[in-house]
């Protein structure tokens, strides 16, 4: 009889810390999921909404946020294996709104004080987040250049831009880029525009090419950018956090489609963000049937940006420390933790969702709440990885 892959005990370990967190009104409900060597563990605790009767499933569908971007990462790797994109090559024919960019002199100036862009955008610069258009840490949000995201309605969030594919570009071609092509990471931007660049490439709707590549041969039967009426009722409501009680308060009332985005905006189940994640860690391959080719998989689960990159591009606090990011997906560099495993990947969502695949552990575990991301969800996030890994049996 072989040795099992996950401690049942230690799985009721994670279940009694999970409904910790129910039990203090820090979400409604959870769901969690482990895989290890063909064990699968799912938890369903607490409900789909405040003060509600209707308690978590497995079968529960969530907003993933930005976990909507490894599977844009992994869709525009379909394609550059079939040649219809080539990774260093200008995305210019495709998206000429994107051609001969101007640059911000310096990031926080007027949008008419640039300098001509080095050379053009790159696949792999959208990949890896290196377009030169992104997020902006700065709290006062008065920087001209973030004043004309926000107008535009392109500034980064959980939510996509309610732009169709051509007006969103529109809006990226009157902008200046805030860095050369190539020079620093800016998160989420950039995927936005890898969702028009796929449909533009392969002649189809985004949403349709991944129903066809990726949802349908994985099985992931409740990932869409939308929630028909029929499975309204399984989707958990959202909250964030009241500033005013410090209790929780709803956040995004009635939304059940999205304009689709390459960078946010699917809805998904544990089981389905499973199904993606195990394709991950299988090297591409799902049952007889193959995703992507093993080495797509490896050099998105390689660390793209260069140390020099890093100390210029800031996010979280210390996120760079132990972390490097691919196409599409953040990888752990350096153990410094029970859950910081080298070689782990996978990212997160701004509702609190979060995937990682481990190869050398052989585990891919998927957490789903529904609270916008603050530190009380950071502490369910951290507990929930502890936990998972803490119940490997071997």
């Amino acid at each position: 009889m072989g040795t099992a892959a996950l401690s049942e005990a230690r799985l009721g370990r994670m279940h009694d810390v999970m409904a910790g967190h129910v039990e203090r009104g820090d979400v409604p409900g959870i769901v969690t999921a482990v895989s290890r060597r063909g064990e699968v563990h799912v938890d369903a605790i607490g409900m789909k909404a405040v003060g509600g009767g209707d308690p978590m499933r497995r079968d529960t569908i969530f907003r993933i946020a930005s976990m909507t971007k490894p599977i844009t990462a992994a869709a525009t790797m379909i394609l550059v294996e079939e040649c219809k994109l080539r990774l260093d090559e200008p995305v210019d024919r495709w998206l000429p709104e994107l051609a001969d960019r101007k640059v911000l002199r310096r990031f926080d100036g007027s949008l008419d004080d640039t300098v001509p862009a080095n050379r053009p955008i790159s696949v792999r610069d959208l990949l890896t987040m290196r377009m030169g258009f992104g997020l902006v840490w700065e709290p006062s949000g008065d920087y001209p250049v973030q004043v004309a995201m926000d107008e535009a309605g392109i500034a980064p969030g959980p939510n996509p831009p309610a732009l169709a594919p051509d007006d969103l570009m529109a809006c990226f071609g009157r902008l200046p880029l805030m860095h050369q092509p190539g020079e620093r990471w800016l998160y989420h931007s950039s995927f936005d525009v890898l969702g028009v660049l796929i449909a533009r490439a392969d002649g189809q709707r985004f949403e349709d090419f991944l129903a066809e590549r990726i949802f349908a041969p994985l099985g992931m039967k409740d990932t869409a950018f939308s929630v028909p009426e029929a499975k309204r009722g399984r989707l958990a409501a959202c909250y964030q956090a009241d500033p005013g009680t410090g209790g929780l308060m709803s956040c995004e009332e009635g939304r059940f489609a999205v304009v689709p985005s390459g960078s946010t905006g699917l809805f998904s189940t544990a089981d389905d963000y499973l199904a993606f994640g195990r394709m991950m860690l299988s090297g591409g391959r799902h049952g007889a049937r193959r995703i992507l080719a093993r080495p797509s998989v490896e050099v998105m689960t390689t660390d793209q940006i260069t140390p020099a990159q890093k100390a210029a591009s800031p996010f979280f606090p210390g996120f760079w420390d132990n972390r490097g990011w691919g196409f599409g997906v953040s990888m752990i560099t350096r153990r410094d933790g029970i859950a910081a495993v080298p070689g782990r990947y996978g990212w997160d969502g701004g509702y609190g969702t979060s995937w990682g695949s481990d190869p050398n552990e052989n585990v891919v575990a998927v957490l789903m709440v529904q609270r916008l991301y603050d530190p009380i969800v950071a502490d369910i996030d951290a507990d929930f990885w502890t936990l998972a890994y803490q119940a490997i049996a071997d």
